[in-house]
């Protein structure tokens, strides 16, 4: 049977499950650091290793205050640059370059660094689905290497666009992040679609990084969420790595208490739409969660929600109520991812 046959949703949400879709991520906040000490520079302020970053390397990492909570969410590579140098390659929240630069240059006394903020000068795209390395080939014109999480390489579309490919899964199915100049995006977005991938809009997206249950700053994470309670937080934090902003509390919550009071998972609406932003979610009359993201899942057959659960009431199956301006709401946890 045919899978896209089957599933609800867009031509466009379908292609992104069974074949491969193409986004327009260009929004992305863009920074490069270059000197010797940059890569250390991040490391005594990020969540993650990025001291040890091979090049080709990356990973996602979060940057807190002292007490721990997220001030940025990011995601970093080694790269090369075109005369050679090496960088750090600094990626964030859409709008929030200009804070970023502001934030590490706070930071920086007399370590060999320079910041450039190259949010400008670089377009991305994000192409997902399983069919995504399979495309890429065919746009290329040889295979892509199975790359792991986080890795990225240089390829070249049509002798002349060359881009940075990073294997990076936000969606729930295979993905890679395409970086290139902004005056090379446009043919290498035909070249893509030319090879298969389906044109794609923000909606899809945010349809797809619900289900993927992947937070995101602004809507899932504010400057008062501990890091630790945000979804996927234990792959963007070093214990083996040397002293950070923020270490003491995230060290603390591992070895004392064992577990964080809240924790970001998904649930499941049974009756009823998707649920606004900010529902607050109540089981034997008490306040255990709220709701911070929320969309009908083609996949799941019903709404899901995204929020943060207290601690005793995370268990997969867990009834609770919703409390919306309509009335009280069944719903259900899911856990993390929310639709697998």
């Amino acid at each position: 049977m045919n899978l896209a046959s089957t599933l609800s949703g867009p031509p466009e949400y379908q292609a992104a499950v069974t074949g491969a879709a193409l986004f327009d991520t260009s929004a992305a906040a863009k920074l490069v650091l270059t000197g010797p000490d940059a890569p250390m520079f991040l490391g005594n302020l990020s969540t993650n290793d990025t001291k040890e970053l091979p090049l080709g390397g990356g990973c996602e990492a979060y940057f807190c205050d002292p007490r721990a909570k997220v001030k940025f969410q990011t995601w970093i590579y080694h790269i090369r640059l075109s005369d050679g140098r090496h960088a750090m390659w600094v990626e964030t929240t859409a709008g929030r370059n200009t804070e970023l630069v502001q934030y590490l240059d706070r930071y920086l006394i007399s370590e060999q660094v320079e910041i450039a903020d190259r949010t400008a000068d670089f377009a991305q795209l994000h192409l997902a689905g399983p069919g995504a390395a399979a495309v890429l080939g065919t746009a290329l014109g040889e295979p892509v290497p199975d790359l792991p999480a986080f890795a990225h390489m240089e390829r070249t579309f049509g002798g002349t666009a060359t881009c940075s490919l990073r294997r990076r899964d936000q969606l729930g199915v295979p993905g890679f992040d395409v970086v290139c100049r902004t005056d090379v995006i446009d043919g290498v977005r035909r070249i893509l679609s030319a090879a298969g991938a389906v044109p794609a809009g923000p909606d899809v997206f945010e349809t797809l990084r619900i289900e993927a249950g992947a937070p995101v700053f602004g809507k899932d994470i504010d400057e008062n969420r501990f890091v630790m309670e945000v979804g996927f937080a234990p792959r963007a934090v070093s214990y083996s790595k040397g002293c950070y902003l923020g270490q003491e509390p995230i060290v603390m919550a591992r070895d004392r208490a064992g577990h964080v009071n809240r924790a970001f998972l998904g649930v499941k609406v049974l009756e009823g739409g998707p649920l606004p932003a900010g529902t607050k979610l109540f089981r034997d009359g008490a306040e255990v969660g709220l709701v911070t993201s929320s969309c009908d899942s083609p996949r799941l057959g019903a709404p899901i929600a995204l929020g943060y659960l207290k601690w005793k009431h995370q268990e997969p199956g867990t009834k609770m109520d919703a409390e919306t301006p309509t009335g009280k709401r069944a719903v259900e946890v899911l856990g993390l991812p929310p639709v697998k």
